[in-house]
């Protein structure tokens, strides 16, 4: 891709389709030509694009003649249908979706964490879960620093993790109840306003995990490179419109201190810091939406652990920029750097 490459956004009317469109303008990244693609019911309908009209096209096998690069966000049954096509002409897809994260031959990236799997692709690259990567951004180097055993993680996904309808969904209840009508649900089926529920993702039988939980293992290992990492999550959907909280109780193999940690984290790549004890001010959802960096506080001894061995952490981050739209453009990025 000496060229500026063309590019096609897969899931365009889509929340993160959407994003990637903010982001590619805010990051002025490069391109010769701009493909709009989604189903067959959004084809026709018209995008403005940095001062140009673009309309949307049905997504088919030939919707990746000539194109470079494409962001995919069309759910995983679309991913694993198009995206072998896209590649198979030459194409770099950096999918969304859950279709091939876990595949050995597909590369899971978090630029942060592991930029050196981008070379490896075969012309697709997956873009992991959205709790995994805010998750990742911030444990990573503390991993380099002391090694990660062990990481107990607990979640409190906002709408925004079940794309735009969930979120319009939750403003719906909000505004029923305030009215004192019936609240009624399509998405979750049940009311989300003012309550909280257990993730919406299928549950194991054998485990009692769900998919998002087991997402969090699986891709996590992968991403670091280390089976012998042990990770265990409890995924909550709250009634917050965008951006994830994670709360995250860490096990060191070599000693960190609190000290140490927080200037770890204040130089890392992608953290923002937000730690102030005293007027208890520490990562909030209303604050990380609509930014890149994944903040970080309450970070604090575990003093249920041998002294240094183990850390709290919470942390909040964008689910639809760093959680996913963003993670997918820096990828492309360093595409872009190293071609």
């Amino acid at each position: 891709m000496r060229k500026p490459p063309c590019v096609a956004v897969a899931g365009v009317t889509g929340a993160v389709g959407q994003e990637f469109l903010r982001i590619l303008a805010e990051r002025r990244f490069p391109f010769s030509r701009l493909t709009l693609l989604a189903s067959a019911r959004s084809a026709g309908k018209p995008i403005e694009f940095q001062g140009r009209t673009y309309v949307v096209e049905e997504l088919t096998e030939r919707s990746f003649d000539g194109v470079d690069l494409a962001l995919f966000s069309a759910g995983g049954a679309i991913s694993r249908r198009f995206a072998p096509i896209a590649a198979q002409q030459g194409c770099v897809v950096v999918d969304n979706s859950s279709a091939f994260r876990m595949d050995p031959n597909v590369p899971l990236v978090v630029p942060e964490v592991n930029p050196q799997d981008i070379a490896k692709h075969r012309g697709i690259i997956a873009n992991p879960n959205c709790s995994t990567i805010i998750m990742n951004v911030v444990v990573w180097p503390l991993h380099q620093a002391a090694g990660v055993r062990r990481a107990v993680v607990s979640t409190y996904q906002a709408a925004s993790g079940a794309g735009a309808a969930a979120m319009r969904e939750l403003e719906q209840q909000a505004h029923q109840w305030s009215r004192g009508e019936e609240i009624t649900s399509e998405i979750f089926q049940r009311q989300y306003v003012w309550n909280l529920f257990s993730h919406n993702s299928k549950i194991d039988a054998a485990t009692g995990y769900n998919e998002e939980e087991l997402k969090m293992l699986k891709e996590t290992r992968k991403i670091f490179h280390d089976d012998t990492l042990r990770v265990t999550a409890t995924c909550v959907r709250v009634p917050v419109l965008r951006a994830h909280c994670e709360s995250i109780n860490l096990t060191f193999a070599r000693p960190l201190d609190e000290e140490h940690a927080r200037k770890i984290l204040a130089e890392a790549p992608g953290v923002r810091v937000i730690d102030d004890r005293e007027a208890n001010r520490h990562p909030e959802p209303l604050h990380a939406s609509g930014k890149d960096d994944v903040f970080v506080g309450r970070i604090r001894r575990d003093l249920s652990q041998d002294d240094g061995y183990g850390l709290d952490l919470f942390v909040s981050g964008d689910q639809i920029r760093k959680g996913a739209a963003l993670n997918a453009i820096q990828i492309a990025e360093h595409l872009l750097a190293t071609a």
